[in-house]
């Protein structure tokens, strides 16, 4: 049989015509793989500025040798101010279930979409399902107060013929039993069917103890809770939520203390449902390893920290990787002690460096205390309330590497038994420097950032000789895939090399198509883009394109929702949420 070749098209292209294209002839074969082939970045002003589109496209292989090529686009499922079923999208609410309004009488709306979960939640009618997204941040209340975050739970309806997706209802979800939630940022679908989320900063607990009427976390609790008289405690934040969805929309929200308090992203878990890495959006940060007690229930577990122990600066750079502990807890014995306790009930610190080195502390730089260096020591009895509440102060007191520069996202690849990472930015505290307290990571810049490898192994122990409970601990990492400064701006604005990634944020990886998803977020590039790394043939393409200022994000990959293929794309700034279309179902496919 001949190739069957179609024309890429703008992405004006349709569902309806997709799906005939993909449904003759009749006979089916098993595909055999999946090539992407790239667009070129925007060309018009149009284009710059003002569409997210997509104009490449897939090429697919059967195993009888036949391929065809077949168009992407994307499609938007709603903006930020969309109203649906008479419900406007975006708005969040205060602790008593009330859409905050601005004097007006309008809503607050947040342009800044962010994490997409898909999910199929039993009981729900054929072709119905639930989609959770986060909203990074919100704009600032007219009071000068900070508003507090959201999240959204959408239904969607497919048609099953073209597999369109359309969102027919939306609400914000109720985070009033857990104070709310603080700058959602990346998340993930659980292997139980839940959704895990993030809140990207850890406000500073010593500082907002310095002056807790100007401190931000004060300025949302009054705002959430409608209180002016409240203090804000800033270790209701920087953690983990879990949201349960049930089959009549009603949701559950519960945040895991015992995983640490930081700043989160994505935090994958393993195959193992126990096991669960993350690397963190801070400058500087660290990258964790959590083992919980037991299977699919992370309401308990052991807490990790990483040394990078340098092997070499080539391509990003490489390590061996050694684990310290950190400590064991429960939720709810954490979040006792975050309801009572202080940051001088841990700690006793000083910006005194004479001080700090006569009387025995220790010098630690993490992304606290404005990123300067500071004197700790951790006061008798409160080693636990370090670990899980003062996560990075704790792992950089005990020796960890806190050096990393912006953390993002994270997947794993379980044919290979490998994970990836992105880094943001390889600079600043990435770099050598020798008046640092630590340095462990001494690296050439690399402002565009890149992408790396971890490896593992079962059973590791810590730097104390003790047995790590886990098939699945990270033992080296190595840069795979960089982006490439420019010694001077091109004609269109970059400073990175248009033609490679730039500062990588959510990534997510198709076990199906061998294939690593990376969505930007760059002032480096004109345009943020989304692409896709096959593993295998080491190729990157360019699939999507975000309008000028704005940020790739929200990425999720559904590899077989009643029998087609996503991957969930959002964008903030200009707010769009929606997915890529034309991605090919990799079961049984027509040709």
């Amino acid at each position: 049989m001949k190739e069957i070749l179609v024309p890429v098209l703008a992405a004006t292209f349709t569902l309806s015509s997709f799906n005939a294209v993909m449904a003759a002839p009749k006979e089916t074969s098993k595909i055999k793989s999946v090539e992407f082939l790239g667009m070129d970045a925007p060309k018009t002003q149009q284009e710059k500025a003002e569409l997210m589109y997509s104009k490449a496209s897939v090429k697919v292989t059967y195993n009888d040798g036949t391929k065809k090529t077949v168009p992407l686009s994307y499609e938007t499922l709603f903006k930020p101010g969309d109203v649906i079923n008479g419900k406007i999208a975006g708005v969040t609410m205060n602790a008593n279930g009330q859409v905050m309004n601005k004097s007006n009488g309008t809503p607050y709306v947040s342009t800044a979409p962010d994490m997409n979960s898909l999910m199929k939640v039993p009981g729900l009618p054929e072709n119905t399902y639930y989609l959770i997204s986060h909203y990074e941040s919100m704009p600032k209340n007219e009071n000068g107060l900070e508003n507090p975050g959201t999240m959204s739970l959408s239904t969607v309806k497919m048609d099953p013929s073209t597999g369109q997706l359309n969102v027919v209802d939306i609400k914000p979800i109720d985070f009033s039993a857990v104070h709310g939630i603080w700058k959602p940022c990346a998340g993930l679908l659980t292997p139980w069917n839940t959704h895990l989320g993030s809140e990207e900063t850890d406000p500073d607990a010593r500082a907002h103890e310095k002056n807790p009427a100007a401190s931000a976390v004060t300025n949302f609790m009054k705002n959430y809770y409608n209180d002016s008289t409240i203090t804000g405690n800033p270790y209701y934040y920087g953690h983990v939520p879990e949201v349960t969805v049930d089959a009549k929309g009603a949701t559950k929200v519960v945040k895991h203390y015992s995983m640490g308090r930081m700043a989160f992203e994505r935090v994958k878990v393993m195959p193992d449902n126990r096991t669960v890495i993350y690397g963190i959006d801070s400058n500087p940060g660290g990258l964790f390893m959590y083992v919980a007690d037991k299977e699919k229930n992370l309401s308990a577990g052991t807490l990790y920290a990483a040394k990078w122990v340098q092997t070499g600066t080539e391509n990003g750079g490489s390590a061996n990787l050694e684990w310290i502990k950190l400590g064991h807890a429960t939720d709810k014995e954490i979040q006792r002690l975050a309801e009572t306790t202080k940051f001088s009930d841990i700690f006793d610190a000083t910006d005194d460096a004479v001080k700090g080195k006569a009387e025995g502390y220790k010098a630690i730089k993490t992304a606290a205390n404005g990123g300067k260096v500071e004197w700790v020591k951790v006061k008798p009895g409160m080693k636990t309330a370090a670990a899980f509440l003062e996560t990075h102060r704790y792992a950089a007191y005990l020796g960890a590497t806190v050096e990393f520069n912006k953390m993002e996202g994270l997947d794993f690849n379980e044919k290979d038994n490998k994970a990836y990472v992105a880094i943001s930015y390889q600079e600043k505290t990435m770099l050598a420097d020798p008046t640092a307290p630590a340095d462990d990571i001494q690296l050439p810049k690399i402002s565009a950032g890149g992408v790396y490898e971890l490896s593992f192994k079962p059973n590791r122990k810590t730097t104390d000789s003790e047995k790590i409970n886990s098939h699945y601990v990270p033992v080296s990492m190595t840069g795979i895939l960089m982006g490439e400064d420019l010694a001077a701006s091109d004609t269109d604005g970059n400073t990175a090399n248009v033609d490679k990634i730039a500062n990588p944020d959510n990534i997510v990886f198709s076990q199906d198509m061998r294939t690593l998803f990376i969505a930007e977020d760059s002032a480096k590039h004109e345009n943020n883009y989304t692409w896709a790394y096959n593993v295998d043939t080491k190729k990157l393409s360019r699939i999507l394109s975000v309008p000028g200022g704005g940020e790739s994000t929200g990425l999720q990959m559904v590899d077989n929702l009643d029998g087609h293929t996503y991957l969930m794309n959002s964008s903030q700034n200009p707010g769009y949420v929606g997915y890529l279309s034309g991605l090919p179902f990799m079961g049984q496919d027509n040709k």
